[in-house]
């Protein structure tokens, strides 16, 4: 055994730390907390997408029993120093974020006064004593007239923009798709649909007022940045904010950044000299806690006579809603650059454009550059059936194999360390694609209509971005030998606590059992960025592996000083130290009291106690993940119904820290895609009132709907710490493609073409009468 011997913590199906506490009841959210003479927050919501507020009476309200105070933008919003995110873009254009309404609201959901009263239940009996008058005025409803409507959502903000980027010209290819063979041009559209996590926003902000302190308990993916926010938005010292993250029932995004709501109750803490809690409840959340995916895009792709593609392009526009949070163009821009998605592709152009509407504001979601895989994967398909290929083989011919890397796409993206063609190959052998395409045929002599859809993508993690570039962590050995080691976290049911301890034990070489994580505290724990951009574990993994080889030489010096043996000779693994060959051993114990109590006995120049910090830095710009999703399902043409029948994935994260945990995060990202492509709609009416803000209405996917998800995996390591890549987005990329595809390969005897989603029954059904309609009623096998 050398010195740089570790455990095997790392890579074994280790039990997740946090079920316990959580499957028990005994975990901590923010609606947990109490804090002595605490209040609560409610807000008046407007139930009009676009007014002009000519008068707010709170008289009533505040006169109430039971309520502590009632603010209007015209008390609170002047309180505000600075709004601004670590997170967004420097360079592109301002986005407008005023905590209460302020002149006018600008999407239902609105909000424009703040009541907080002794308990929640005489908070919202005051809101509704609460008179607004408002002047109603045209909403500007749909996006994709919203650069030309006469109406403006921001007055700032002319053609309702958002702002825009490019790469090269999609005009400027005209002579590669004029003289091709083939060109297939597609639109598609994706429904606005919502992050839905299962515990909703919420925050609790307490004023110390003698030491100029304050304190969060929040819901939240990244404490740091909302330490960041709260000094800047008040004004204050960063050192004067704590925030404490304990249990978040999931992010998955849109809990990256604080929003508006959480503006007021910071503002109103520090006013009031209360602390304050708010909890959203969910109708809020569904009306005003932000969507996502709510975009089109023009696609196109020119082919060869051999199906090989010689040109690629997409047109996006998206949806920002009012207030988006943090810059839309962030996840604009990658859709552009990732388009050419995991293929051969000579030359490529895009653009985008963003546009305001009043509606619900963008956030961030779960792969939030998706579209560029849910649109490409679809054009493949139907270039497939246009070409007279089957669409596996045209992805054969097209896809980028382990053996090319490394290489850029055509916009300059730089792939590598990535295995697209192995997992496409993986995941069609996992399914047998031939035997599904016998039983498919067999199925349609008897008038059953299956069908098989795929989508391989390539995904960037872990990245040198600003803000997210660096991961610290800190690791304190105590006098008894254990260990704990202090992260950022932000953890949101992605299993942050298990990794952080596997990692630790196997750096160090201890037992996982002598190790624990403390994470979210920002009084503690080394800046961080938090959990979002699939980069937790593998940045933890640098900052962790850099602390520990710097106590692991400290006590490995201190052990051969003591036992009289020299450095190359220690073994140190299991919190054991020992000389090779000899019975001569120190438990991490007997180290650890050497290092802080007897110091006279260190060897020169090793300082005392077992404490370090280390920093990682992402050196590359980017590390790549990829996987390959394979839907089967059956499609019931009379009620349009979609039965899913074999969910296959294969997928390449280098080394598996836990494969719990690893194949968790596949499990529920795929399910939140299949959701997006047959159930989700944040749908709004014409006069834009939401119509979706109850699980009535708004309709997930439930176990019942879900077939059980087959998985592969492929190991290319990455160039990072520990060979190891991000996880935590992927699954939501690849299944709604996947979904899709499969439902439109069921309907390929109708030549129906999917160019717009969720694919409910009711659209179903509309596809095949129009197919029918226009002459397609042939069904062949």
């Amino acid at each position: 055994m050398s010195t740089t011997e570790k455990t095997t913590a790392v890579g074994a199906r280790v039990p997740r730390i946090e079920d316990l506490r959580l499957l028990t009841g005994a975990g901590t959210f923010v609606d947990d907390i109490t804090r002595p003479g605490m209040v609560h927050a409610n807000f008046v919501r407007s139930p009009l997408p676009r007014a002009r507020i000519t008068a707010i009476d709170t008289t009533e309200a505040a006169a109430l029993d039971g309520v502590v105070a009632v603010y209007t933008a015209t008390e609170l919003n002047p309180l505000v120093t600075e709004i601004s995110y670590a997170l967004d873009t420097p360079g592109f254009p301002e986005v407008p974020r005023p905590p209460l309404a302020e002149g006018e609201v600008r999407f239902v959901g609105d909000p424009v006064v703040m009541v907080i009263a002794e308990d929640r239940y005489i908070a919202e009996d005051a809101a509704e004593l609460v008179v607004v008058d408002y002047d109603s005025l045209e909403p500007v409803v749909d996006y994709e007239t919203a650069g030309t409507a006469t109406e403006l959502v921001h007055a700032e903000h002319p053609g309702n923009s958002a702002g825009g980027l490019a790469g090269r010209a999609p005009a400027d290819l005209a002579p590669v798709f004029d003289a091709a063979p083939h060109v297939v041009r597609q639109t598609v559209h994706q429904q606005a649909y919502a992050p839905v996590p299962l515990e909703t926003r919420g925050i609790v902000a307490e004023w110390t007022a003698p030491t100029g302190e304050m304190t969060i308990w929040t819901s939240t993916q990244s404490p740091h940045e909302v330490r960041g926010f709260c000094s800047r938005l008040l004004g204050v010292d960063e050192h004067r904010v704590r925030v404490i993250v304990r249990d978040t029932g999931g992010g998955f995004g849109q809990k990256v950044a604080p929003q508006r709501e959480d503006t007021c109750v910071m503002l109103a803490a520090r006013t009031l000299r209360y602390a304050v809690k708010w909890i959203e409840d969910r109708q809020e959340n569904l009306m005003a806690a932000g969507a996502a995916r709510h975009e089109h895009g023009e696609v196109a792709m020119a082919f060869d006579d051999d199906g090989r593609i010689l040109a690629a392009t997409i047109e996006h526009v998206q949806n920002v809603g009012a207030y988006p949070i943090p810059s839309p163009l962030t996840s604009s821009i990658a859709v552009g650059m990732l388009f050419p998605g995991p293929y051969r592709i000579p030359e490529a152009g895009f653009s985008t454009a963003s546009y305001y509407s009043n509606t619900v504001g963008r956030v961030a979601y779960r792969g939030p550059w998706q579209f560029e895989s849910v649109s490409r994967e679809l054009l493949l398909d139907t270039a497939a059936r246009r070409l007279g290929l089957d669409p596996v083989e045209l992805r054969r011919r097209n896809m980028l194999s382990h053996k090319e890397m490394p290489v850029a796409n055509p916009n300059g993206m730089p792939y590598s360390d990535a295995s697209p063609l192995e997992t496409f190959e993986q995941a069609l052998q996992i399914l047998d694609y031939d035997a599904f395409r016998a039983e498919q045929a067999r199925a349609r002599t008897e008038g059953r209509y299956l069908g098989v859809g795929t989508c391989t993508y390539v995904e960037p993690t872990t990245g040198s971005t600003p803000f997210l570039s660096t991961e610290g962590a800190t690791i304190r050995i105590s006098a008894t030998g254990k260990v704990n080691v202090y992260l950022s976290g932000g953890s949101a049911g992605n299993s942050l606590e298990t990794t952080a301890i596997q990692l630790t034990a196997d750096a160090l070489g201890v037992d996982i059992a002598d190790v624990q994580t403390v994470q979210g505290d920002t009084a503690v724990a080394p800046q961080g960025g938090g959990t979002n951009g699939s980069r937790s574990a593998s940045m933890a993994a640098g900052a962790i592996a850099q602390t520990a080889a710097v106590l692991r030489e400290r006590i490995i010096a201190i052990a051969a000083h003591q036992l009289g043996a020299a450095v190359a000779d220690v073994e140190f693994a299991h919190g054991r130290a020992g000389v090779a060959g000899t019975e001569k051993s120190l438990s991490l114990a007997e180290i650890a009291q050497i290092a802080y109590f007897q110091t006279e006995l260190l060897p020169e120049g090793v300082v005392p106690g077992l404490e370090a910090t280390g920093r990682h830095r992402a050196d590359q710009m980017m590390i790549w993940a990829n996987a390959t999703h394979i839907c089967t399902c059956e499609v019931d043409i009379d009620t349009g119904a979609v039965k899913l029948l074999r969910f296959v994935v294969s997928e390449d994260v280098g080394p598996m820290i836990n494969p719990n945990v690893v194949e968790g995060q596949i499990y529920g990202g795929a399910v939140q895609g299949i959701g997006g492509a047959l159930y989700e709609h944040l749908a709004y009416d014409d006069d834009g009132n939401p119509v979706a803000t109850t699980f009535l209405d708004y309709l997930l996917p439930t176990a019942a709907e879900v077939p059980v998800i087959e998985l592969g995996h492929v190991e290319t390591p990455s160039s990072g710490p520990g060979g190891f890549k991000g996880v935590g987005e992927g699954g939501a990329i690849g299944s709604t493609p996947a979904v899709l595809n499969a439902v439109a390969d069921a309907l390929a005897p109708f030549g129906v073409q999917i160019d717009r989603l969720p694919l409910s029954p009711a659209r179903i059904v509309a596809m095949i009468d129009e197919a029918r309609a226009n002459g397609n009623t042939e069904v062949t096998a």
